[in-house]
């Protein structure tokens, strides 16, 4: 029997669109489902000022095919040599509505990212006057570290110090990753949410590396337990406004994730409000899947929700394009290993 939910058009809080013929390839799979997104500052070179965003910001609405509805919304890669005022302005114009945190090599394309946290201090004093939210790649990068702990030190070491010491400062947890994670937003009401990838709430690192290397499900921060996952499905079905989705959809020509050092991330934007509603229907969650997709983050960031409404239609199992082409590249599409019965029909 055919089953139908409408929902307010959501939003993805955490996406990378990259640049030139990728972002040509990949943009349409985003704004055919979401309205707005936080389009991530990771370029090469990265996204660092003011004039970088606005140029970004046209790069992306030239991109975007005529007919679709879609507003990115520009973030700043934070850097030691972050000029406050620069990004002051670039907040106050409403170029920005963020800024991202990548400790120096945590991630793709995050050498540019922060070492010494104390040299941003005063820009994350600035942040806080004027109400510009701090989005945070939480993992710590130190070799001495296991990289499934990178994100529990990461809370203890950086986040909860920073948070203390700019106790006015709004923050994003973004792709939390453990119930460390999950945990610690729960246990602060004050001007902290978290986004949560899609892969994070339905696979672990078993489905990753269990019968052999699946290269399509390695992302940073890298897959966790599954007492880790059943945390953030228990935060994301939860209806608790401070959890949000961010896909962290992530793209690269299928020959850099099947290689000797794969690169890391899922391209998730074309399947991923179906494989939500399945992960939400089979906890019994549907009626939470409008607040984490479309309500909880505009709250988070003081904007309006979309007036706009999309519904998922269940029926036959529904198949994705396995890639899609991107210049002289292919990219493919995360593949949930489950069947998805949800579809977005309108």
């Amino acid at each position: 029997m055919t089953q139908t939910l409408t929902i307010r058009r959501p939003d993805d809080w955490h996406l990378h669109l990259r640049d030139g013929a990728m972002l040509k390839a990949v943009l349409p799979e985003t704004a055919r489902h979401f309205a707005r997104a936080i389009i991530m500052p990771n370029l090469v070179p990265p996204v660092v000022t003011e004039a970088d965003a606005k140029a970004y910001r046209d790069r992306i609405m030239a991109a975007l095919p005529n007919g679709m509805s879609f507003e990115p919304l520009m973030t700043l890669y934070l850097t030691e040599e972050t000029d406050p005022e620069d990004l002051a302005a670039a907040h106050a114009s409403g170029l920005i509505t963020s800024v991202k945190l990548y400790p120096a090599g945590a991630t793709t394309n995050s050498s540019s990212g922060v070492q010494n946290f104390d040299k941003v201090r005063p820009v994350l004093e600035k942040m806080a006057e004027i109400g510009c939210p701090l989005c945070v790649h939480g993992e710590v990068t130190d070799r001495d570290i296991d990289i499934f702990d990178r994100e529990a030190v990461f809370i203890d070491r950086v986040l909860d110090p920073i948070r203390r010491a700019t106790p006015d400062l709004r923050v994003v947890m973004e792709h939390i990753t453990t119930k460390d994670g999950a945990d610690y937003v729960k246990a602060n009401e004050a001007k902290l949410g978290a986004t949560i990838t899609v892969q994070h709430l339905i696979l672990d690192r078993n489905d990753m590396l269990v019968g052999g290397m699946r290269p399509h499900y390695y992302c940073l921060p890298i897959l966790k337990r599954r007492e880790h996952r059943e945390a953030l499905i228990a935060a994301a079905t939860s209806g608790d406004p401070r959890y949000f989705l961010g896909t962290d959809s992530a793209p690269h020509p299928t020959h850099a994730k099947e290689s000797e050092c794969c690169s890391a991330g899922c391209f998730t934007a074309p399947n991923a409000l179906s494989i939500l509603a399945e992960t939400f229907e089979s906890e019994g969650a549907l009626d939470k899947l409008e607040g984490f997709t479309s309500l909880h983050g505009p709250a988070f960031y003081g904007l309006p929700v979309n007036e706009d409404t999309i519904t998922l239609t269940k029926g036959e199992p529904v198949t994705y394009p396995a890639s899609l082409q991107a210049g002289d590249h292919t990219v493919t599409t995360f593949d949930p290993g489950f069947p998805l019965h949800w579809r977005v029909t309108a």
